[in-house]
């Protein structure tokens, strides 16, 4: 079961991405849109609204692992024009976007490894594993997303 929901959640990514190659706006879309789901499911587990699932704990991680590692990719220069709500400082701090992507990998990187083969083992585990990962979700859309009312 945990090979499915983990695998699933892979197959669900490696699609949108796939399907949307060309257009670098769409992809990063799809990558949010996995994390925007991973963070849910984290956020109702973290505040008891679902019962902690080791298994969805590791997609959830899996999924922000699988961003970190591609999304930096799909903000080449051009593509701040049409429906994005990535911020111009993406581009004019180009540094500064590498280095919130660097340490969103890091941390991403190190929640997967903290989970081990199985999930984490427990609530407080996840905790300590996932809220470095969904801080550097908060930072970066604090500076590099166009807030929207």
């Amino acid at each position: 079961m945990k090979r499915i929901a983990i695998g699933f959640s892979a197959f669900v990514l490696s699609a949108a991405i796939a399907s949307a190659a060309d257009d670098p706006i769409a992809v990063r879309k799809a990558l949010m849109d996995g994390n925007a789901a991973a963070a849910g499911a984290a956020g109702a587990m973290i505040k008891g609204e679902l019962d902690y699932s080791p298994v969805v704990a590791k997609a959830a991680i899996a999924q922000f692992r699988a961003t970190a590692m591609a999304v930096g990719d799909f903000f080449p220069e051009g593509s701040d024009k049409g429906d994005t709500t990535a911020a111009p400082a993406i581009w004019e701090n180009r540094p500064a976007f590498e280095e919130a992507l660097s340490k969103f990998l890091a941390d991403a990187n190190a929640a997967m490894e903290a989970s081990g083969k199985e999930g984490p083992a427990d609530l407080d585990a996840f905790k300590a594993a996932v809220v470095p990962v969904l801080n550097n979700c908060r930072s970066c859309h604090e500076d590099f997303r166009i807030k929207q009312n």
